[in-house]
């Protein structure tokens, strides 16, 4: 039976599952579900971040920003986990990152009803994946 993750860690690991379905689809190339899936991926990286930032607090969390973790919006989630004024150094000191964040912010769970193009697919897959300026290595540096 299935179970919803809860911890740091599963969400750790299943952005780390989600990112290599992806890979593995767009080698298939099934260009739609390699787009999705990478996205969802950054989001899980994004939430473990989340709930670092709470670990590291020694309040409860009101319950508009609990209400608030339920989103896919990428930015948002950067603003939730306490990122903000580190992302901006990050992207304002490395153009190539902030690229691939720029690519990467414009993923959302909406395009699951749109179809994916070997291109774009590829280049979302980039920009997070990138060992020097992606997404998901800057990510993987703050949780």
């Amino acid at each position: 039976m299935s179970k919803p993750i809860e911890t740091r860690a599963e969400f750790q690991e299943l952005a780390e599952i989600r990112l290599s379905e992806a890979k593995a689809l767009l080698e298939l190339e099934r260009w739609d579900g390699a787009y999705y899936l990478a996205g969802y991926a950054v989001e899980l990286a994004l939430k473990a971040c989340v709930i670092k930032m709470l670990m590291a607090t020694d309040s409860f969390p009101d319950r508009e920003f609990s209400r608030n973790c339920y989103t896919h919006d990428l930015v948002k989630l950067v603003g939730l986990a306490g990122l903000d004024p580190t992302w901006m150094n990050a992207i304002k000191t490395d153009k190539k990152l902030k690229k691939n964040w720029m690519f990467a912010a414009g993923w959302s769970e909406e395009r699951r009803y749109h179809r994916i193009d070997r291109i774009e697919a590829e280049s979302l897959l980039n920009a997070i994946v990138d060992s020097d300026h992606g997404v998901l290595p800057w990510i993987k540096s703050q949780w």
